[in-house]
């Protein structure tokens, strides 16, 4: 169904033409766009982000957003999408489109990037499950071909063998870079010879990786590769990224330098909460939406304010309700409130009042926000 989103932080649309169609796996496929001269610059985009493609299924259009695999320097539009069901809409995307057909598709948009640092000798790690590598395609490929320095390791899990999306990408450019590029597999419902690659990519799993491939360092014969580790990127199911997050800032990378991308709704913190806050009761909430004011009271401030507006039925944005989307930002005019985590909003824009409601714990007797001043 079409997301309902204030004015302000609705996306462009242009009709793209579809320049290559592929499956990938049983449930997984791969569209190719044209980028036309005239929209060049309305297309430019950094390595992590996403678009949204407008698509008609079973007599209602869709919006939904898909991270690109192409690298900026490819200026295309390269998308990653599986087919959760048959009663996907996005199983009807595949079926119903066809090379040479123009689909409404979003310009680029989404803060899962990275600083480009061309003349630093960089230690990145990924971690990705199922679908959730495509944004990760992206970032390799950028950093492989803007920072000669850099090296990466790529630590991919599925299920099965079979199911691994982007596989001869994949292998291909870790031929390619050999010297700066290690991928490794791992499967969950599926025998290996070695049993390190066996199990989910988790808080245990990540000890063991620590132990047994990110130990010995050839560069620095004092150190571990794991002690150079400058930027963690992770993306795919929420209990992935939370246990995974946690396992590497318990291990001492700073949260600052992990970066994830959730490709669900995922209800809980990705990091314990260590702060407590006082309790206040009957808070009184005035906030602007879709150009409406609306006021309501809140029996107090336990639950975070995006999580109390949609259970009182108003039709507030959100998307991964874990402050990594932004879908939530909204201005706040009066009142107080606490971040307790914030994954998309920059120093600057948190200074000049933008919060994100699913991370806001209201700490003033009365606010007013506002969903419409993006």
């Amino acid at each position: 169904m079409e997301k309902r989103l204030p004015k302000a932080k609705q996306a462009e649309f242009h009709r793209l033409k579809l320049a290559k169609k592929q499956q990938l796996t049983k449930n997984t496929f791969a569209l190719e766009f044209e980028i036309p001269e005239a929209l060049k610059l309305n297309y430019k985009f950094e390595a992590g982000q996403y678009v949204t493609v407008k698509y008609p299924s079973k007599g209602v259009v869709f919006q939904n957003d898909f991270s690109m695999t192409s690298a900026p320097y490819e200026e295309k539009i390269s998308l990653g999408i599986k087919i959760n069901n048959d009663a996907s809409s996005t199983q009807d995307l595949f079926d119903n489109i066809d090379v040479g057909d123009e689909v409404e598709v979003s310009e680029p948009k989404g803060r899962f990037t990275l600083v480009s640092k061309p003349h630093e000798f960089r230690t990145i790690i990924g971690f990705a499950g199922g679908i959730g590598i495509t944004p990760l395609i992206s970032h390799f490929k950028n950093i492989l071909h803007t920072e000669p320095r850099t090296r990466l390791f790529m630590f991919y899990g599925n299920r099965k063998s079979e199911e691994i999306a982007f596989k001869n990408e994949l292998d291909t450019l870790a031929k390619k870079y050999g010297d700066r590029l290690q991928i490794f597999y791992f499967f969950s419902q599926e025998t290996t010879s070695d049993n390190l690659f066996h199990g989910r990519l988790d808080d245990r799993k990540l000890k063991l990786i620590i132990n047994q491939i990110l130990h010995l360092d050839d560069t620095d014969e004092e150190s571990t590769i794991w002690d150079a580790v400058d930027e963690v990127l992770i993306c795919g199911k929420g209990e992935m990224i939370k246990s995974l997050a946690n396992a590497c800032y318990n291990n001492g990378i700073p949260k600052k330098n992990i970066h994830f991308e959730l490709f669900e709704s995922y209800n809980e913190d990705i990091y314990p909460v260590e702060k407590e806050f006082p309790l206040i009761e009957n808070i009184e909430v005035d906030f602007k939406l879709f150009k409406h004011n609306y006021a309501t009271t809140l029996q107090n401030n336990e639950v975070r304010l995006l999580q109390q507006l949609l259970i009182q039925g108003f039709p507030v944005p959100y998307s991964c309700k874990s402050g990594i989307c932004g879908s939530c930002e909204c201005v706040l005019e009066e009142g107080e409130v606490e971040l307790l985590e914030n994954e998309y909003l920059t120093e600057k824009e948190a200074a000049s009042g933008k919060i994100l409601a699913c991370m806001s714990v209201v700490l003033s007797k009365k606010i007013k926000v506002n969903f419409d001043l993006i």
